[in-house]
C-alpha cells in the first residue's frame, strides 16, 4: 500500500519570517485526517527557520528543498550543495522542476547528475518530468515523458531507487489553471509505474510513489487522488494559501 504524498512548492514567495508565520499556523490547524506525508519547500533561506518551527512545535511534517547543485562544495556562485541541505535537516529535494528547466537550463542530464548525488547523500529526490503543449498535442506526450525518465535515471542504482519520487507535470498546466483531466493524469503516470517496472522491477514499480502537478487546488485534488495511480500531488501557488494547503492535505 502506497502511502499518499503532498509536497508543496513554494517556489520564490516568502521571506523566512512570512514562513515562520506561515508554518505556524499551518501547525495551529494541521489535521492529517488522511494519514499521507506531507512535505513543505521554502525558499533556501526561509529552510533554518520552517525547520525550528516544525521541531519545535512538533508538527509532522517533512522539509524539502527546491533545488540543489550535484557537487558537494565549490566555485559555484549562487548554487546550494547537497551537504548544505542535510546540515539544514531537509529530506527531500525537487530535482528537475520544468521552470529549472526552462528558465535556468536544467537537463536530463544535469538532472540525472542531481538525483544520483541526492541519493549519495541520503536525500530523497522528487524529481520533475514532464511534456509541454507543443508535444502533447503532436501525439507525443507519453514516449517524451518516459524517455525523459529514463534519461534522467541513467545509472541510479536499483538499491536508491526506494527513496524516489516522480513527478509527473504536464508543463503546459503549471500556473496556468488549467490541468491535465484525471484520466489523462493517471494514464501517464500508469506509463511510468510501467516503465518503472521494466527498468527496475514489479515490486519497486507497484511501490513508488508517483505525484501529479499541475494547477493542484481543493476543487481537483480528491478526483486526482481517486485514481489508481497517482499517489499525491505536488502542489505549487495552493501550497502558500493556508486554507486551500490544508484542503489539499484533508481531500
Amino acid at each position: 500500500m502506497r502511502t499518499p504524498f503532498i509536497a508543496g512548492n513554494w517556489k520564490m514567495n516568502m521571506t523566512h519570517l512570512e514562513g515562520i508565520k506561515f508554518i505556524q499556523e499551518l501547525g495551529y490547524e494541521y489535521k492529517n485526517k488522511n494519514n499521507c506525508e506531507v512535505c513543505l519547500c521554502p525558499p533556501f533561506i526561509a529552510l533554518r527557520s520552517v525547520k525550528n518551527i516544525i521541531d519545535t512545535d512538533h508538527i509532522d511534517i517533512k522539509l524539502g528543498a527546491q533545488n540543489m547543485h550535484f557537487e558537494e562544495n565549490g566555485a559555484f556562485t549562487g548554487e546550494v550543495s547537497p551537504l548544505m541541505l542535510k546540515a539544514l535537516g531537509v529530506e527531500y529535494v525537487i530535482i528537475g522542476h520544468s521552470e529549472r528547466r526552462e528558465y535556468f537550463a536544467d537537463t536530463n542530464e544535469t538532472v540525472n547528475k542531481k538525483v544520483i548525488s541526492a541519493f549519495k547523500h541520503n536525500l530523497k529526490p522528487i524529481m520533475c518530468i514532464g511534456e509541454s503543449l507543443k508535444i502533447r498535442e503532436n501525439g507525443n506526450a507519453e514516449s517524451f515523458v518516459l524517455s525523459q525518465m529514463v534519461e534522467c535515471l541513467k545509472e541510479v542504482d536499483a538499491k536508491n531507487i526506494a527513496d524516489l519520487t516522480v513527478a509527473y507535470e504536464p508543463i503546459w498546466a503549471i500556473g496556468t489553471g488549467k490541468n491535465a483531466t484525471s484520466k489523462d493524469a493517471n494514464d501517464m503516470c500508469r506509463a511510468i509505474r510501467i516503465r518503472l517496472a521494466e527498468l527496475y522491477s514489479n515490486s519497486f514499480a507497484e511501490q513508488a510513489r508517483i505525484q501529479y502537478g499541475g494547477s493542484v487546488k481543493p476543487s481537483n485534488i480528491t478526483e486526482l487522488m481517486s485514481m489508481s495511480d497517482i499517489d499525491g500531488a505536488l502542489v505549487g501557488g495552493a501550497s502558500i494559501k493556508l486554507e486551500d494547503f490544508i484542503a489539499i492535505i484533508n481531500y
